[in-house]
């Protein structure tokens, strides 16, 4: 009996091994919603639980942030931009990483080097030659500006994370189909491609995921109402010199973090198997 047991016992300890690393990951997530769902009195209360609604939980925060704030507005900008330079992101990066994967010629290996490289320079160093490129442009204070610089950071970051991707994927399928007549486009799009959606699943939702909260270049390139994206709405209407209204802050969090968990949720498996797999078994 304790020979049949055992198995159970040891994957109840596993669960319960995993107990505290999941109250870590969650519980930014459980203060956030509570401090949105807390009125001002109990947020401002010294004597008050921080961790327990002990006055009633109220969506007067998240009234005020959708009615009497542009929320909206700069939730609309972050989609559109989102979007779109993921779109062209993941293009560009998908095109690149294959001809690394699969084209020799000279320089190949530093070439994909330096792509890596690129991605580490942090943004902090790079938005003031950006700032440029973009006056030069006439993006001034305009999501577009968002659109054009996006990529520079998101291209690097997706041709790196496919490049090792297409690797897995044996060279044969595509001998093959290119001895039948395809060409090497038509090779990528029908034969590589299918086989790479789990990959290709990976570095949307990671493109998704980094320009959806990027700060940095949407403070720097935007400054109007209209133009602005969610992160930066957020912070700068919320946030009146030393006077913090966590309790919009925490609601305007919360709504931001929706199409995120939207994306993980739905494309769980396919991200888990871009990451840990490879194109076939």
């Amino acid at each position: 009996m304790a020979v049949t047991h055992r198995p159970l016992l040891t994957k109840i300890a596993l669960h319960l091994g995993l107990v505290p690393f999941l109250i870590f990951a969650l519980f930014p997530f459980y203060h956030m919603a509570l401090t949105s769902l807390k009125t001002d009195r109990e947020l401002y209360d010294r004597e008050a639980v921080p961790l327990l609604i002990r006055q009633g939980p109220t969506l007067e925060h998240y009234q005020k942030l959708l009615w009497d704030t542009g929320f909206l507005t700069w939730t609309k900008n972050s989609l559109l931009v989102t979007m779109l330079a993921t779109t062209v992101s993941v293009i560009i990066g998908t095109i690149a990483a294959y001809a690394l994967a699969r084209l020799r010629f000279f320089g190949v290996n530093t070439f994909g080097t330096g792509i890596f490289v690129t991605y580490l320079v942090p943004t902090s160093l790079l938005f003031l030659p950006l700032a440029q490129v973009v006056h030069w442009l006439g993006l001034a204070d305009s999501k577009w500006a968002l659109v054009v610089t996006y990529p520079t950071f998101l291209v690097p970051f997706c041709t790196w994370l496919l490049m090792g991707y297409f690797r897995t994927v044996p060279k044969e399928v595509e001998e093959c189909a290119m001895v039948d007549g395809a060409t090497r486009l038509q090779a990528l799009t029908r034969i590589v491609l299918p086989m790479a959606v789990p990959g290709l699943v990976c570095a949307v939702l990671f493109a998704f995921t980094l320009s959806w909260n990027e700060f940095i270049y949407a403070l720097t390139f935007t400054s109007s109402s209209d133009e602005i994206t969610a992160s930066v709405g957020v912070t700068s209407e919320l946030i009146r010199g030393d006077i913090y209204f966590w309790g919009g802050l925490m609601a305007g969090a919360m709504l931001a973090s929706v199409p995120i968990v939207l994306l993980y949720v739905f494309f769980l498996d396919y991200y888990v198997s871009g990451l840990t797999a490879g194109a076939v078994k």
